[in-house]
């Protein structure tokens, strides 16, 4: 016979060991507003708070997805003002959404770098390096988005300390050369277009990839960081992407056109969301397809922000690859006819004009000509 008396488990009246998420914990103490979405119609717009890290105000944007390869910061700097120095031990990529100013960066007090910028410029702070950001207007603020790697960092060490007072410097990367923001790069093989400026993404010379469909045109950023990553694309009226999946946290930036993106799992509903420049999408999960369709009047362009990854399978992990080749596009004849279909008929409520003929066997539009892109723009 059992007795029952010594068959309760002592586990039962232990406490629960309780997990702090050091990221998540951070966030608190910073007190700034954090929005866990992943569509936002217009960035200028998004409501911030005091930041007193940076100097002005700010929120933090979470993809609501616990896994966390990234996050963004929005921050506003006052008229005439200007962010506290900081360095920290995690990659950060700063767009400047409106405003003009100047950037200082140094390892050395007493060699300080500075650069101009305007809306649309892109760059990145190095590794650990100082910088500091100045509003050169002295009565408009000027807001940025930057897109940081700090949740791994931060859960990996789960110091704060370590993170943001950290002295190494990664020389390697950054020894404080006085033409390092130029704002001159190099084109390689790919559409690499590797510089550590860029003064205006919107403008960017772009290059034709056949692959990914529609006549559209992008160019692969290398920055100086090496877990973040960044690409410019841009497609013309009256036609759309070739659907694509990868994993979770590229923000796609909205730097022209109006239109809108799908997104889906596999199996899951798809979820539409409609864009216009100023605006941002967001992949938000794991193995999310997604889609983008230009409805407007003039090309689409965006600035993906994103994580880079290790070197993948020749074919594993390529965005212009078909599926059933190993890679993770699905091509226009695989698509769900539906795709076309719903495309086709928001443009006729828009009055436009579906441009996909050579391109979709599934299109009923009686329109011959093809929209293209010039190389240049």
């Amino acid at each position: 016979m059992i007795d029952t008396k010594q068959a309760v488990n002592p586990a039962d009246e232990l406490e629960e060991l309780v997990q702090l998420d050091a990221y998540v914990e951070w966030q608190k103490r910073e007190g700034v507003p954090v929005i866990h979405d992943y569509v936002f119609p217009d960035l200028n717009a998004i409501e911030l708070g005091p930041w007193a890290r940076k100097g002005g105000k700010g929120a933090i944007i979470n993809i609501p997805n616990p896994y966390l390869p990234n996050d963004a910061h929005i921050v506003e700097i006052p008229a005439g003002g200007k962010t506290a120095p900081e360095r920290h031990l995690y990659e950060e990529m700063i767009l400047i959404l409106a405003g003009r100013g100047s950037t200082s960066v140094w390892l050395d007090e007493n060699r300080k770098q500075t650069f101009e910028w305007g809306e649309g410029s892109l760059f990145s702070a190095p590794l650990n390096a100082w910088y500091q950001i100045f509003n050169g207007s002295g009565s408009e603020p000027i807001r940025y988005l930057s897109v940081t790697n700090l949740p791994p960092m931060l859960r990996l060490f789960q110091n704060e300390e370590f993170i943001f007072n950290n002295p190494f410097a990664f020389t390697d990367r950054f020894r404080g050369e006085q033409d390092f923001f130029k704002g001159e790069g190099k084109l390689y093989k790919g559409r690499k277009w590797r510089a550590n400026f860029v003064p205006d993404a919107a403008n960017l010379k772009l290059y034709g990839w056949a692959e990914r469909g529609a006549g559209g045109v992008n160019a692969m950023l290398e920055l100086p960081q090496r877990h973040l990553a960044a690409h410019i694309s841009q497609f013309p009226v009256g036609t759309y992407k070739k659907a694509h999946r990868h994993g979770p946290g590229a923000h796609l930036v909205i730097m022209g056109g109006e239109g809108f993106s799908v997104l889906w799992r596999a199996g899951e509903e798809k979820r539409r969301c409609n864009w216009k420049k100023g605006g941002m999408v967001i992949v938000p999960w794991d193995d999310c397809f997604h889609q983008h369709f230009n409805t407007g009047a003039e090309p689409a362009r965006y600035l993906a922000l994103r994580g880079g990854g290790a070197p993948r399978q020749p074919n594993a992990g390529r965005p212009d690859v078909s599926i059933k080749d190993g890679g993770w596009q699905i091509e226009y004849e695989d698509e769900d006819p539906e795709v076309h279909k719903m495309f086709e008929a928001d443009l006729a409520s828009h009055g436009a004009t579906c441009l996909m003929k050579a391109f979709s066997p599934y299109c009923t539009s009686t329109a011959t000509g093809v929209a293209t892109i010039d190389q240049r723009d």
